[in-house]
């Protein structure tokens, strides 16, 4: 493993603890399925597609924990450079800026600074995924109602975190030497979301041009 990538995977440097399958689950089987047709070097607009038998909502659930837990890397490596004071508004450059709304403390949409709208996705997020009324670990539990919207919330959501990182960030992903890492996380999730319709359009056009050339 390079420097860089080591550097990415550092423990010390995870935004939050990792989300873990259970062996021995079938979760845990789908997801090391998924693993294996990243690690074979599968075209990522084939290993993104559902595999024959499986359910649609367990492999969508396997891959909303797993970019969590990767976009959690990605932006822990970089959170030291996203301060209050460089980065005091959550944008995506001047024409795109996110403000933050939950059930909770932020009912109507708040503008934040990019580190407090970060650390309340992932919390939120967090909590979303842990909740097993939504994300049911048991075989046989039925995935709710609701499962597919909370899912496209939790994942337009993260897209923000790209958003952000690659137009106010990339010159320290490039200068670790993480760019090929990031690239391919971030095409492995937009082939995702759009093999399985999980993200409006108008949100991803803040990375339009650059998604053109790296996913033509």
């Amino acid at each position: 493993m390079s420097h860089a990538l080591k550097q990415v995977f550092n423990k010390d440097k995870t935004f939050r603890p990792k989300r873990k399958f259970e062996p021995g689950t079938q979760r845990f089987e789908l997801h090391k399925k998924a693993q294996a047709s990243l690690n074979a070097g599968l075209d990522l607009k084939l290993a993104v597609q559902l595999p024959p038998g499986e359910s649609i909502n367990d492999w969508i659930a396997v891959h909303v924990v797993d970019f969590f837990n990767r976009i959690n890397l990605i932006y822990g490596t970089m959170s030291e450079y996203c301060t209050e004071k460089s980065c005091p508004i959550m944008s995506g450059g001047l024409k795109y800026e996110y403000r933050w709304q939950d059930e909770h403390k932020y009912r109507k949409p708040t503008a934040l600074s990019a580190p407090q709208y970060m650390n309340l996705l992932m919390d939120w997020i967090e909590v979303q995924i842990n909740n097993e009324d939504i994300f049911p670990t048991n075989v046989g539990t039925p995935f709710p109602r609701n499962f597919l919207p909370v899912v496209k919330k939790i994942l337009s959501r993260l897209f923000r975190v790209f958003v952000h990182v690659y137009i106010h960030h990339f010159d320290r992903i490039t200068q670790m030497g993480s760019e090929a890492h990031v690239n391919t996380c971030y095409k492995h999730f937009y082939y995702f979301v759009k093999e399985f319709n999980l993200i409006d359009t108008k949100e991803l056009e803040p990375l339009k041009e650059m998604t053109a050339q790296m996913c033509h």
